[in-house]
């Protein structure tokens, strides 16, 4: 199963990161998780630039979901919401209208703050933006509270209960994808 993680976080050693690469660890054998990189270099949503000029970033990203199977979004908590570059992304993502590389995506969201409800109002934030674009997430709610209390000073998840839970958030969501698939062969006309 491929899977296309995509960290909300532009800063270099970032928690969410540290969640996606601990994720892709902890996934059983048979996926294959690839960490987005250019979320910072995606411009600002600007319908103006619909269909004849859209960034060629943005272009990379719609690929890149439209190659997955599922999406593993992992989202720090700024402000009581999602930052602004992941929103920006999903925006951009989502268009244009009735063509969205998220139509129709089975995902999975990831919470972590180093606060102790872990950025769930976040993740709940994504959740929203997810059920009008045709997404659809597993219903495991996954916040990681205290993240920066659960990796070594190496970047390396030494959590076994929230390794536990990431292999199951990962198992869920490739339960989800087989739901997704089946019903989508059902619609077919024979």
């Amino acid at each position: 199963m491929r899977v296309l993680a995509i960290s909300g976080s532009l800063r270099r050693d970032a928690y969410s990161t540290m969640v996606a690469k601990a994720a892709s660890r902890a996934a059983p054998e048979e996926f294959d998780v690839t960490l987005f990189g250019g979320l910072g270099s995606i411009p600002g949503f600007n319908e103006d630039l619909e269909p004849d000029a859209v960034p060629e970033e943005v272009e990379e990203l719609r690929r890149q979901i439209e190659g997955a199977d599922a999406l593993l979004l992992v989202t720090p908590e700024y402000n009581a919401s999602a930052p602004g570059a992941l929103k920006n992304a999903i925006d951009w993502a989502s268009r244009p209208h009735g063509a969205s590389a998220l139509m129709g995506k089975p995902a999975a969201i990831v919470s972590s703050s180093p606060m102790p409800f872990g950025g769930v109002w976040a993740g709940q934030q994504i959740r929203k933006a997810f059920s009008i674009t045709g997404t659809p997430v597993v219903e495991t709610e996954l916040a990681i509270g205290k993240v920066d209390e659960k990796f070594g000073p190496d970047g390396l998840l030494m959590d076994d209960e929230t390794r536990l839970k990431l292999t199951a958030l990962l198992v869920e969501m490739e339960e989800l994808a087989g739901q997704v698939n089946q019903a989508a062969q059902e619609e077919r006309p024979s």
